[in-house]
């Protein structure tokens, strides 16, 4: 009988045969085959399903994105019932059949009646649901603010630098500019010809601005060398024309050549051109370099964020890491070496590109912050058959086993009051365990601390677009 088979589930352990009678007679046992739709998110929860037999998958949709959160897979799981609790409750998740299978479909109003059977158990749920549910709505719109905060500190800190540079180098193009014309005026009025022009301008197309390759003495000395020579030559502005000379890797032996070309009362126009012109070359290559770097952030946004892509894809972990590390390197600065072991022929996975970004955002964030700013961060990526293993590991203190046990415990942090909510280990879990079907671990020493994530290169709940 029905009633033997529901005394038998643990969700009712302790309850009397009267309430528990009360509510089968008022309830209706509903068989489902795979692929039936039990319940429907955002319409009222006007029930309360019992699962009997069978399994059932709970999806929900966010804009054009069906996913998978989780599944009805033992008797005695349940899910809807919010409307005997709050009269606009309305069901979270979709339930989808994927066998066969039976449920008790429980009215609400039996429901409450039940509940209200315990008086006091009636007024903790009440309390625990609008407690829980505004606790959770204000806990993660937190989470969210203060994310955003630090990422877009972090940000505007990666884009300053070549923001201000490029601002920078603008700023003295007008300058160089004015000079590279005074320059050619002065050429002008000393009446070179066409062809003295020529084989001047092919002396400055010899210019290499490879100064990364020569040590600082080396150039110091050729703009010693330079300067010397200008005022042996009765050059004026040497100080000003040495360094842009030495940095275009010119010397004294070049001089002498464009002492060739050019009369001596031409010299101080042909060194300001020339000094001028490659100049503005090195401005514009720094502002080409800069404005490359600013592209490249944006770049790294757009991959951390996923905002140009669909739901599921097909990812590789390595592009989510990196982006990842482009996003926190502000935090990287202080002293924190980064390793990286990426594998070769690591496959591609399907997943939730974004929501991966923040499982690597809270586990290097956590590292960072165990290593106080000092130490190693190690990334290693591998492939284990159908599986990719991601390892985040750190050199702080590690944790001792009590913290390891708990590590993933919503709402439960070391560290000091205000600088954590307990939930950045506990979203990571749900996204690689409930939403993605893998696994996460973690193994601390002191001097090593290691999260291994492990994630299938399939999913089975694949989110579709529609």
């Amino acid at each position: 009988m029905l009633i033997d088979e529901v005394r038998e589930l643990e969700l009712f352990d302790g309850l009397s045969d009267e309430l528990l009678h009360a509510m089968v007679d008022a309830s209706a046992e509903i068989s489902f085959e795979d692929g039936d739709v039990l319940w429907v998110e955002k319409q009222p929860a006007i029930y309360w399903w019992v699962l009997l037999e069978g399994r059932l998958e709970v999806v929900r949709h966010v804009r054009n994105e069906r996913a998978v959160m989780g599944a009805l897979d033992q008797p005695g799981l349940w899910g809807g019932g919010w409307a005997a609790y709050d009269h606009n409750g309305v069901y979270l998740v979709t339930a989808v059949a994927t066998m066969r299978g039976r449920v008790l479909r429980v009215p609400v109003a039996a429901l409450r009646a039940l509940v209200d059977g315990v008086p006091v158990v009636r007024h903790l749920i009440d309390g625990l649901f609008h407690t829980a549910r505004d606790i959770e709505a204000m806990t993660r719109q937190r989470e969210a603010l203060v994310a955003l905060g630090t990422l877009s500190a972090g940000l505007a800190h990666e884009l300053n630098n070549p923001a201000t540079a490029a601002t920078r180098a603008v700023d003295t193009l007008e300058t160089t500019m004015r000079d590279v014309t005074a320059a050619l005026r002065g050429l002008a009025a000393e009446g070179i010809s066409s062809h003295q022009y020529t084989a001047l301008d092919a002396l400055r197309r010899e210019a290499r601005p490879r100064t990364f390759v020569d040590s600082p003495l080396a150039v110091a000395d050729r703009e010693e060398a330079l300067s010397d020579w200008m005022r042996r030559h009765g050059v004026d502005r040497d100080w000003i024309l040495a360094p842009a000379l030495a940095a275009a890797s010119f010397d004294a032996t070049w001089c002498d050549r464009l002492l060739e070309i050019v009369d001596a009362h031409a010299l101080q126009p042909a060194l300001d051109w020339v000094a001028s012109a490659v100049t503005t070359m090195l401005l514009l290559r720094e502002v080409k370099e800069s404005t490359q770097r600013i592209s490249a952030l944006v770049a790294s946004v757009k991959s951390y964020s996923q905002m140009d892509r669909g739901a599921v894809q097909r990812i590789d972990v390595t592009e989510g890491l990196e982006s990842t590390l482009v996003m926190l390197s502000h935090r990287l600065k202080t002293g924190v070496e980064v390793q990286r072991n990426f594998a070769a022929g690591v496959p591609v996975i399907d997943a939730y590109a974004g929501e991966l970004n923040q499982v690597w955002t809270n586990l290097i964030d956590n590292a960072v912050d165990a290593m106080a700013g000092q130490g190693t961060l190690t990334l290693t990526t591998s492939a284990d058959g159908a599986w990719v293993v991601v390892e985040v590991a750190d050199t702080g203190a590690g944790m001792s086993p009590e913290v390891v046990d708990r590590a993933f415990d919503a709402f439960f942090t070391t560290k000091e009051v205000g600088m954590g909510t307990g939930l950045g280990l506990d979203i990571a879990r749900r996204i690689v365990v409930e939403r993605h079907g893998g696994d996460i671990s973690v193994e601390s020493a002191p001097g090593r601390t290691s999260f291994t994530v492990r994630l299938p290169v399939r999913q089975r709940g694949e989110a579709i677009q529609e």
